[in-house]
């Protein structure tokens, strides 16, 4: 990690989830000099067991964190992906350039290895990290802010992040304007699962009512993501009955799409939900309570950008805590820098949804992902 502009706007800071984006701004600020406390609701501090996908623009992202090596050492990095009908037959392979010189393309990694490596961020900076403990109350004082935890426990901070996923409890106390992400029609199951023997790089079957992608995530582990419209009670399903249900959706796939149906058991690590989605309305801050990630802007996989997005949010509050004079104008400017940037990747994921649940051509489908994916590529 490359040494950063110290921030002297603040000297503490409490940041309220232990997820992608509140583990990154406590690593971006305690590198700053800014006493960070990091606080999660699970005692245990769990994560999914899917895999992620790892895009340029999020490599891009995690190397301003210094941990691009970490991601290759315990993910894959491929040179691109390939194009299938959902069939197994072979369109064309995407060869992705990085986009800038010495970064990878791009790849995946578990998410619970992700989540496990920045967990060793977060120890060796000697953040003090709370499990088991949310925010009960929230009070603007005196150019602090009062805060009273869920173990009866109290505090002040010169500012508090709330990057508590996308039910925040942060956003729940300090935010009346906003509300909770919205369900887009659309859902996605995962199954982690060992690698295909002929998978080497990312895998997308088009041609069918359905989406489907493969992310190699290690030597050996891939995750598989299937798009579907959400149907009733498919949330509810458990076990056999919800392995069952996936091999079912994919019945029509070929090549390793259709491999990975037949070997996929009960004992891998699969899972479905709804999706939801919402960029919140501004102001993102009130006094010195801010929100990022899916807080503010939760998104759906579409785009593959929901962990690069935090991640530059995380680092972009960074950057203005470090600029500005005081705690309100650099979390006003970091609310300038990042809206349209987040409602982009939210909004144009919500309409991919959208054309797969209308059965538009893939070819309409495949040019607003690509339009979108150049922008993503732009400075952040």
């Amino acid at each position: 990690m490359t040494e950063l502009a110290p921030i002297t706007a603040i000297s503490t800071a409490l940041v309220v989830g232990g997820g992608i984006g509140g583990m990154a701004a406590a690593i971006d600020l305690a590198a700053r000099g800014v006493a960070v406390t990091l606080i999660d609701l699970d005692p245990e501090w769990r994560v999914y067991g899917a895999g992620i996908t790892i895009t340029g623009p999020t490599l891009r992202a995690y190397q301003r964190l210094g941990m691009v090596d970490d991601i290759a050492r315990e993910g894959a990095i491929v040179a691109g992906s390939s194009m299938f009908l959902f069939n197994g037959m072979h369109l064309r392979d995407l060869d992705e350039p990085p986009i800038e010189e010495g970064l990878p393309a791009t790849g995946g990694i578990m998410r619970p290895i992700l989540h496990h490596l920045m967990q060793q961020r977060i120890a060796a900076a000697g953040i003090p990290v709370r499990l088991g403990v949310t925010v009960d109350t929230l009070a603007n004082r005196d150019g602090g802010v009062d805060v009273s935890f869920s173990d009866g426990t109290t505090g002040r901070y010169d500012v508090v992040i709330g990057a508590d996923s996308v039910r925040s409890r942060v956003r729940e106390l300090a935010f009346p304007h906003m509300s909770e992400a919205e369900r887009t029609g659309q859902g996605c199951w995962r199954v982690s699962m060992k690698k295909p023997p002929t998978l080497e790089r990312g895998e997308m079957f088009f041609g069918h009512r359905y989406m489907v992608g493969i992310t190699r995530c290690g030597e050996d582990r891939i995750y598989l993501w299937l798009l579907t419209p959400h149907a009733d009670g498919e949330d509810r399903l458990e076990g056999e009955a919800l392995v069952a249900q996936m091999k079912a959706h994919l019945a029509d796939f070929g090549g390793n799409a259709g491999w990975v149906r037949d070997t996929m058991t009960a004992e891998d690590w699969v899972n479905y939900r709804p999706l939801a989605a919402k960029i919140q309305p501004r102001p993102w801050s009130d006094g010195r309570i801010v929100l990022l990630g899916d807080a503010v802007h939760a998104t759906t996989p579409h785009l593959a950008s929901g962990a690069g997005i935090a991640v530059e949010s995380a680092l972009v509050l960074g950057e203005e805590l470090a600029r500005a004079e005081s705690a309100e104008a650099a979390l006003t400017a970091y609310e300038e820098r990042r809206y349209e940037r987040c409602r982009d990747v939210v909004e144009t994921s919500v309409s991919i949804g959208a054309a797969q649940l209308a059965g538009r051509p893939g070819e309409e489908i495949g040019g607003i992902m690509g339009a979108a994916l150049h922008r993503l590529a732009g400075p952040f």
